[in-house]
């Protein structure tokens, strides 16, 4: 198991953003026997970790030499965009910008006569980009990124490439499945959302971490967890209702190329 794998996982369990717990529901409406809250990364010592995972991870694929610029989705993704820029710089003299977009355009000060889509305006013609963001559900906000990225390239008349996104935790999970009346359907597997987005965009994702391996390394070092807001080791019962989860709702992602705007 990689390092960055290990240690995302033991900070997870210190931090209390892994828990276990009864009655828990997805914002899709399915139960779930676990969550994973990243803004509990919330100190300078945690944001600086979080970006330390993620620049490891970069450097062990070696997508730090084929990156000039990452980029994270306003809001979480920004601070995670500037915790990996500093952490590859801390830890492997490697000198990337940062940047994150706007939810509105700016079109006053620097911005005079343009739609500033983006805050730091580091983009230039031929630019490599690595998209950084703390969990995958439908990725729904990976795809506006990328529309206002090629709407960028157009008014800008440059070429932008995207190398890759990268997320904290994947799930391994598939999306819910309604019936006609808008309820979910308790059991059945949709469709897998990171590859779906894999086959339309052509862009890779890349995680720190599966949750699957996260899980069974802390059951294995019994690391304490918060589990029924108790901070004990995962016993056989919790793990058992985690593998059976799983096996009902997960599935393995894919990867692709990546496209040119």
């Amino acid at each position: 198991m990689e390092n960055h794998v290990k240690r995302l996982a033991k900070t997870l369990a210190e931090t209390g953003a892994l828990f276990f717990d009864e009655n828990l529901v997805l914002k899709d409406g399915r139960p779930t026997p676990y969550f994973v809250n990243m803004a509990m990364f919330k100190t300078g010592r945690l944001s600086l970790l979080m970006g330390s995972f993620f620049a490891e991870m970069m450097v062990s694929k070696g997508l730090e030499k084929r990156v000039d610029v990452i980029l994270g989705p306003s809001y979480k993704g920004s601070t995670i965009a500037l915790s990996t820029s500093i952490a590859l710089w801390q830890e492997y003299q490697k000198d990337l910008v940062f940047e994150y977009d706007r939810k509105e355009a700016k079109t006053h000060g620097e911005a005079t006569g343009k739609k500033g889509l983006f805050v730091n305006q580091s983009f230039f013609d031929g630019c490599r980009l690595f998209i950084v963001d703390d969990v995958a559900t439908s990725m729904g906000t990976k795809y506006d990124l990328l529309e206002k990225i090629e709407a960028e390239a157009h008014l800008r008349g440059m070429a932008i490439h995207v190398e890759g996104v990268g997320i904290g935790i994947d799930r391994e999970q598939t999306t819910a499945v309604y019936d006609e009346d808008g309820n979910v359907i308790p059991g059945r597997k949709g469709r897998s959302a990171i590859g779906d987005f894999v086959s339309k965009s052509g862009i890779s994702v890349f995680a720190v971490a599966g949750i699957s391996a996260v899980v069974q390394y802390l059951y294995e070092e019994k690391n304490p967890v918060l589990v029924g807001g108790k901070r004990v080791p995962i016993d056989d019962g919790t793990k058992a209702t985690f593998d059976l989860y799983m096996e009902t709702y997960g599935i393995e992602g894919a990867k692709a190329a990546k496209p040119q705007f």
